[in-house]
């Protein structure tokens, strides 16, 4: 019995301390300042504004920096081509000095021999 007895204090107990929360609760909510609908809208327009231009700025940004990088992609891959260029006239023009001298070397040795 004493058990029964304990058991309905401390159900009465939560009973009460249930009933204060929400009396609590819906006297804060008096205490809220709560925005007109005029000035609803008004934020919301004023937060909206403001998402939508740094929306813009950052696609701007975006399209300038990608606009960088294609362009200087290309003139890496221009200097690569100038570069490989001249790599492939230096060694043409050894090429060329070296069959000169093999060639010369031919003539005087054959010139050598007939004699």
């Amino acid at each position: 019995m004493a058990k029964e007895k304990k058991k309905k204090v401390n159900v009465k107990k939560e009973d009460k301390k249930q009933k204060h929360f929400w009396k609590e609760y819906k006297a804060e909510l008096k205490k809220v300042n709560w925005q007109s609908p005029k000035e609803l809208i008004n934020s919301t327009a004023a937060v909206l504004v403001i998402v939508f231009i740094v929306a813009a700025i950052v696609i701007i940004l975006d399209l300038g920096l990608n606009f960088l990088n294609k362009l200087e992609a290309k003139g890496i891959e221009t200097l690569q081509n100038s570069i490989t260029s001249e790599q492939l006239t230096d060694t043409n023009s050894v090429n060329s000095l070296g069959n000169e001298i093999t060639e010369n070397e031919l003539n005087s040795a054959m010139n050598n021999t007939v004699e």
